[in-house]
């Protein structure tokens, strides 16, 4: 997708944000990684054309908002006099889901659905159950027009994914760091797009994205060099994420994908500002496009631009779980939920899910005093 502009526009651009200016100029989108509403309004104001939603998030907005939530929970409890908390909690987050949705859909209208996006993930809970998952991201599908549904990459993730793409879900996959999985996402969505016109299904405008977890990939590698005692470049640990990034772009553009690639998990500004100029998404969290915006950062296309091959040469030779990340093979879909960021994610995702339930069962059943 090229962007072309007049010099008048150009030099309005100029005068932007740095957010606004990439959004203006690249075809690079900008996503909120949060549904909620106050952040996500400010958001778009920078030039945001979708958000994001996990149970971390989910659990965050709602306990951050008592004043709005604990009657809302109270209603929906009165709503369904036979749910127990995780139930609430869910419709509490299909709640929250919604409302994000509606702000988001005039970008969604306006891109033909490429846009305009609002992720629900699926409950951490079914990470076992293909059939599960997928049954899941078909209802939240139809919570509202722009809905796209988070399903974790892994081998079971994998299938749920191909089969809920080929019954018309917008998928977004998520507990993803390494290119061997976004490869692996992304020829199960062509698999199914292609059975959906084989099959005579509709074709339109999915949507679909594959997430790579650029920071959390960080986080793990550097886990892995202070446990293993191995002396390295710290500052070569801050490229690995935005490597495995640029690595799978290039590859999803070689092998023509219809998805696009989506980082998120912000640690460093790198994950923006060497991504801008790519027909990508980019996630971060509010207060990193706050920061983003309040630094004279560039947004000149920088995605072609490689990372320094010496770089890239130490952390394959020194951290071997950066080779297995960043090379296309470097993992087997039977170890895409072993790996040490995607079991470490998925605990936390089962936390806050559980975390969830405490919330609501605080309104529920109130500690005496």
């Amino acid at each position: 997708m090229e962007i072309t502009m007049t010099l008048s526009e150009t030099a309005a651009a100029a005068e932007l944000l740095p957010l606004a200016r990439a959004a203006a100029t690249t075809p690079t989108a900008l996503w909120n990684d949060s549904a909620d509403p106050d952040e996500l309004r400010r958001s778009i104001g920078f030039g945001a054309v979708g958000a994001t939603c996990n149970p971390v998030i989910a659990y965050t907005a709602i306990s951050a908002h008592p004043d709005v939530w604990g009657p809302r929970l109270t209603q929906l409890a009165a709503e369904n006099p036979a749910a127990g908390e995780s139930e609430l909690g869910w419709l509490a987050v299909e709640w929250l889901s919604k409302d994000a949705a509606e702000l988001l859909l005039p970008a969604f209208e306006a891109s033909g659905g490429r846009n305009g996006r609002l992720s629900v993930q699926t409950d951490p809970r079914l990470h076992r159950d293909a059939k599960a998952l997928a049954d899941q991201a078909v209802h939240f599908s139809q919570l509202a027009p722009n809905i796209i549904v988070k399903i974790p990459a892994t081998e079971i993730g994998i299938q749920a994914i191909e089969d809920a793409a080929y019954r018309g879900v917008s998928i977004n996959a998520t507990v993803s760091f390494t290119v061997p999985q976004a490869v692996a996402v992304g020829e199960a969505l062509e698999r199914a797009l292609d059975r959906r016109a084989a099959d005579g299904l509709e074709e339109k405008e999915f949507g679909h994205v594959v997430t790579i977890m650029g920071g959390r990939l960080d986080d793990w590698l550097k886990y892995t060099v202070q446990r293993d005692r191995i002396l390295i470049d710290p500052g070569h640990l801050e490229w690995a994420g935005v490597a495995a990034l640029k690595n799978a772009y290039r590859i999803f553009r070689e092998r023509g994908f219809r998805s696009r690639i989506l980082s998120a998990a912000f640690r460093n500004h790198l994950q923006w500002s060497e991504l801008v100029g790519g027909d990508l998404v980019v996630s971060p969290p509010f207060d990193w496009q706050v920061r983003i915006n309040e630094n004279p950062l560039s947004a000149e296309s920088r995605i072609d631009v490689p990372v320094d091959p010496a770089i890239i040469e130490e952390l394959i030779e020194r951290v071997p779980d950066f080779r297995r990340a960043y090379e296309p093979d470097g993992l087997a879909p039977a170890e895409f939920a072993s790996f040490g960021a995607s079991a470490r994610t998925l605990r936390q995702f089962l936390d806050a899910d559980a975390k969830l339930d405490a919330l609501v069962r605080d309104v529920l059943v109130p500690e005496p005093r």
